[in-house]
């Protein structure tokens, strides 16, 4: 149910590990190469259902399928941050409900079932979801950890900042990169570098540089390039210098820099 960017990848990988996709339910039919369901029509025998839509509407969607799931042995939300408590009228009519979140950047459908491989996923929900979550997630080469409700909110603040933080740091080094005429490709090396310094050594050992040295000159310098590009780029650098300077224990710098 909602063959977007996340459904979709789980069925591409799912159906190359050899499962069978028996439908999709979607706001428009036609827009996959899977059959398409009728809304308000008793779902397929299956074993297990993905409920693959915006947070906000996922309550709604079990609601409305509800009446029409008898024939399913498992159904599942993709959300990271959604509690499975919100699956209760599925639970209510005696279906087993769970979480399944793949921990994967996801950007397009093919692209995103390639990735799952080798990746972890969250899975939470009844003992019998569990168990069917966790041999789907064997199939499709995925390794899973336990993702209870009250864990979600920080789980997948967690998560965000994992993917969206470290692209927007690599978004204002490339135009800094741009600004400087250099291809922001030669930070690459440097970059997964110091991922891999992250999960060998810790955040702590792994920070370098002018703010964690105290070189407040050099620190304007930046900051002053970095407003010289924009002041769209400027005020992003700045918060970013900060976060890095609080993390650090350099937070008495911070006035110097004003």
């Amino acid at each position: 149910m909602g063959p977007g960017r996340a459904g979709s990848s789980i069925a591409i990988a799912a159906e190359r590990a050899g499962h069978e996709i028996v439908g999709v339910l979607a706001r428009t039919q036609g827009t996959t190469d899977w059959p398409d369901l009728v809304w308000d029509e008793a779902l397929p025998e299956t074993d297990i259902a993905f409920i693959a839509v915006r947070d906000d509407d996922i309550a709604a969607v079990s609601e409305r399928i509800a009446p029409i799931a008898e024939n399913v042995g498992v159904v599942a939300h993709m959300s990271g941050f959604t509690p499975v408590l919100v699956l209760h009228h599925l639970q209510e009519r005696g279906i087993a409900v769970g979480g399944f979140h793949p921990l994967v950047s996801l950007p397009d459908p093919h692209t995103g079932a390639g990735a799952l491989a080798g990746g972890f996923v969250g899975i939470g929900g009844d003992p019998l979801a569990v168990d069917m979550l966790t041999h789907l997630a064997s199939t499709l080469g995925m390794e899973h950890f336990r993702l209870d409700d009250t864990a979600r909110p920080a789980y997948h603040a967690a998560a965000a900042a994992a993917a969206n933080f470290v692209v927007a740091s690599l978004a204002i080094s490339g135009d800094l990169f741009d600004s400087a005429g250099v291809d922001p490709r030669v930070s690459r090396p440097l970059v997964e570098r110091v991922v891999a310094n992250v999960f060998d050594k810790g955040p702590a050992a792994s920070l370098t540089g002018p703010i964690v040295r105290g070189d407040v000159e050099t620190v304007i310098g930046h900051l002053t390039a970095a407003h010289q590009v924009s002041d769209y780029v400027g005020r992003q650098f700045k918060l970013m210098a900060e976060a890095t300077a609080i993390r650090a224990g350099r937070e008495e710098d911070l006035r110097r820099w004003k």
